[in-house]
């Protein structure tokens, strides 16, 4: 067909769908956070949806839903009550004690004279005096600091309650919801597609109950390995290990790493020394048994494609879209597949060759 051939009808529409595409497009990067609230929300729904049926069995499914979601919000606030307390205390005590500790560096560095030349020559420890002595003043700036916080705080408890309520209304009404929708489809697919979408509540469900339990096992071990190391923070530190432990492939080791460095200022070398070689024979064992369970009961992907998915999620959504990178992956993969298994062509009859 030649350029003379092609009628203004078939330009225009051309061009209109081309808009449409466009201005499709730029909707859709407006509407980008609460689409991403939806998307975190549904994925909440599903995971709570298997505690809330449990309890259905029970009491009415109003109830259950409600006891379940007060449960959800019970969890933050025993983490936050584990781990601020600690923290300030030793944040006080860290800024009372900081000229002292830089009088014992400067006693070590005097005792030495190749620190010593060094400290003659750049002054590092008499500027660590200075600041250590302005430390104890400056907990009152804190405040300040805080308050240039609280807006982004305010930010994301606005975004947490909307999600929470979407996932509620998602608990309550979405089965009723999704099988509304499947009403108008043929039978046929409308059966494979509830087969589908079942199979991916199911992996859902079982790939955050399996995450959780790992990082449960996770955070109670780093608790028992740092109290009986005598290493500070020890119960901060396990909430801290158990919640990057749920990061898919570098979580654990980043966390490995943060408590290590704490370990530097218990007993060194020793506590760094055993929390090291406790580290990295804990994540061969999670990686060799404890997650390739999970990813069995859960989801069947390729190596690959989990870090693909786990980099694509956290550069969309952050912490939360690694979180769920994985699940929403399997969720593709099971659909793609049901559509591969069902799709038009492989339902034609395979014609005999003469």
């Amino acid at each position: 067909m030649s350029a003379a051939d092609v009628s203004p009808r078939t330009v225009l529409r051309i061009v209109l769908v081309v808009l449409g595409v466009v201005l499709a497009v730029y909707v859709i990067y407006l509407l980008r956070r609460p689409i991403a609230w939806i998307i975190l929300a549904t994925f909440l729904a599903v995971a709570m949806s298997g505690p809330g049926n449990a309890l259905e069995q029970h009491m009415h499914r109003g109830a259950a839903i409600a006891l379940s979601y007060v449960g959800l919000l019970l969890v933050p606030v025993v983490l936050a009550l584990i781990i601020v307390p600690p923290i300030v205390t030793g944040g006080n005590n860290l800024a009372n004690k900081a000229p002292s500790y830089v009088r014992d560096a400067r006693t070590f560095v005097n005792r030495n004279a190749t620190l010593r030349k060094l400290e003659n020559d750049y002054g590092v420890v008499s500027k660590l005096e200075v600041e250590a002595q302005k430390l104890p003043t400056k907990l009152g700036g804190a405040a300040g600091t805080l308050r240039d916080v609280g807006v982004s705080v305010v930010n994301s408890v606005f975004a947490g309650v909307s999600i929470l309520v979407l996932s509620i209304f998602l608990v309550k009404d979405g089965r009723r919801w999704v099988h509304r929708i499947l009403g108008f489809q043929p039978p046929e697919r409308a059966e494979r597609l509830e087969r589908a979408l079942g199979r991916i509540a199911s992996a859902v469900r079982n790939y955050v109950g399996g995450a959780l339990a790992q990082a449960t096992v996770a955070g109670i071990t780093t608790f028992i390995v740092l109290t009986v190391l005598g290493v500070p923070f020890a119960a901060p530190l396990s909430v801290f290990v158990a919640i990057f432990d749920l990061i898919p492939l570098v979580g654990a080791t980043v966390a490995a790493i943060v408590v290590g460095i704490v370990t530097l200022f218990a007993d060194f070398p020793t506590d760094t020394i055993i929390w090291a070689i406790w580290a990295v024979i804990y994540q061969q064992v999670e990686n060799s048994l404890i997650q390739p369970q999970i990813q069995r009961r859960a989801v069947d992907l390729h190596p690959f494609l989990v870090l693909v998915s786990v980099l694509f999620g956290s550069a969309l959504f952050g912490i939360p879209g690694a979180l769920l990178a994985i699940p929403f992956a399997a969720s593709v993969q099971i659909e793609v597949g049901a559509w591969w298994q069902f799709r038009p062509a492989a339902r034609l009859p395979a014609v005999s060759e003469p």
